[in-house]
């Protein structure tokens, strides 16, 4: 079922230089779609002049992240998702972006009682459905930005043109966590992880969970956690046939520049481009300082470079 509400949709864009791009004719369609029970609103946004563009769908990354980017229960606001679909309409590049199922209320008892890793990909295959016909579009190009590059690895690529993975881990999840933990917290946290990791994979659960580890590893997580880890992204992108684009920031503190390395000398074809001071929510910053307000404020600019190589490699 595909319900669609269309409105008028004006962007400004600040800080674009070297270029002048019309406003006219940009349209926003929010569209809901259902995987089964499960909604998923999102948002459509193309230029109404053209005869056919490029269309972008954006598939994000982990937590309850909405269709801008954010997580309110995180108090997260960086709005990172938005500002790129914004920055690429401008440009000629459909864009759509939609609410994780984890982020959606009516979603919330469901996600909670029954949650697997390869349920995010059949919602990027509905996505894909739902668009593969539609005339207004010449192209589709998954980004898959940090949970979401491997997710978008693994849906159908039958009607996918292009691939790009943002910020994207090179490693088995078990692995690039305990990394990450490791570089944050320790070698005595990290090891923690590590063992409850072990015994996730060995027992198939977690018979009693370090109380500092109830976040990561509660009950009802682990099914979730298990069915993530079983999948390799340096298997998985060995897989796929079409032109890839793999970005990272050497800022990011989350998902770091030797996982895009990793993840191009697993794909040798793949163009790799390391984006100088962008971190993890695509913005640029130039101090460390300045990391934790990009996570929670939406005004932080996005990185500039982000938005041209996407746009030169979608529309090469």
């Amino acid at each position: 079922m595909i319900v669609r509400i269309i409105y008028l949709y004006v962007v400004f864009v600040l800080g674009v230089t070297n270029a002048c791009f019309s406003q006219q004719g940009l349209i926003s369609e929010d569209i809901l779609l259902e995987n089964g029970t499960i909604k998923l609103p999102g948002t459509l946004t193309y230029n109404s002049n053209l005869n056919q563009q490029p269309l972008v769908i954006f598939v994000h990354g982990s937590g309850n992240v909405d269709r801008d980017g954010n997580q309110a229960s995180a108090g997260a606001n960086p709005n990172y998702i938005k500002q790129l679909s914004d920055s690429l309409a401008v440009r000629n590049i459909a864009f759509y972006r939609y609410d994780k199922r984890s982020a959606t209320t009516e979603n919330l008892e469901l996600v909670i009682k029954d949650s697997r890793f390869n349920y995010y990909v059949d919602d990027v295959n509905i996505v894909i459905n739902s668009f593969k016909d539609d005339k207004r579009f010449s192209s589709i190009t998954l980004i898959g930005h940090s949970q979401g590059s491997l997710v978008a690895m693994l849906a159908d690529q039958t009607h996918v043109s292009k691939y790009i993975s943002l910020a994207g881990a090179g490693h088995p999840l078990d692995v690039a966590l305990v990394k990450q933990v490791r570089l944050q917290n320790g070698d005595s946290i990290a090891n923690l992880v590590k063992s409850h990791f072990n015994e996730l994979s060995e027992k198939g659960f977690i018979e009693k969970v370090d109380p500092n580890l109830m976040a990561l590893f509660n009950k009802p997580a682990q099914p979730f956690i298990l069915s993530w880890m079983k999948y390799n992204p340096i298997d998985e992108i060995k897989k796929l046939k079409m032109p890839i684009l793999i970005l990272n920031g050497d800022k990011d503190i989350q998902v770091f520049v030797e996982d895009a390395e990793v993840l191009h000398k697993a794909s040798p074809n793949s163009k790799l481009v390391i984006i100088k001071n962008m971190n993890h929510t695509l913005k640029t910053i130039t101090e460390d300082t300045e990391q934790m307000v990009s996570y929670t404020t939406p005004n932080v600019p996005l990185s500039e470079e982000l938005v041209t190589t996407i746009e030169d490699f979608i529309k090469q």
